[in-house]
């Protein structure tokens, strides 16, 4: 038998891929595939857990610079306040510098959003409440946390701000 002369001297068997072949290689695709998803979901996990403690340590270094400023007497404060500000709200706000200048001082440019709840809504708790409530008292901002009742990567919660 003599074969038989294709385009560009190939034989017939020489054009292309067998069904066995094209089965093989989306096997293969396959695999491949479904050992990067996870490695995909945990990236994904990974970036927002570095955003979260990011945001925490804006929030919570803005109100250390308001608490710095409260104790060296720079700015005015609530009595009873401890020196701690009111809400996030008068970190981003600003607040004036000494009693006869008109210069304001703003903390934060917003208050950023929660990455694990997608909102700008911080569980709050001022020097008065316990370490582990979940209550703020509302007089003063003495630590944020994550409202979010997920658990991290390393087993602990979002909301437990030991950790972040």
């Amino acid at each position: 038998m003599s074969r038989i002369p294709t385009y560009r001297g190939q034989s017939r068997s020489e054009q292309g891929m067998t069904l066995l072949e094209l089965i093989l290689a989306c096997a293969i695709l396959m695999i491949l595939s479904s050992a990067a998803l996870p490695i995909a979901r945990y990236s994904i996990v990974h970036k927002k857990e570095e955003l979260l403690r990011y945001d925490l340590r804006q929030i919570r270094d803005a109100i250390d610079r308001y608490k710095d400023l409260a104790d060296s007497n720079k700015i005015r404060v609530e009595v009873g306040s401890e020196g701690y500000p009111p809400d996030l709200e008068t970190l981003v706000k600003g607040v004036k510098l000494g009693a006869g200048d008109d210069k304001k001082i703003r903390f934060l440019r917003r208050v950023p959003v929660d990455p694990m709840t997608g909102q700008a809504d911080w569980g709050l708790r001022a020097v008065q409440d316990d370490a582990d409530s979940t209550s703020w008292g509302g007089k003063n901002v003495f630590d944020v946390y994550s409202k979010s009742q997920a658990t991290a990567s390393d087993g602990t919660r979002y909301s437990d701000s030991r950790y972040w």
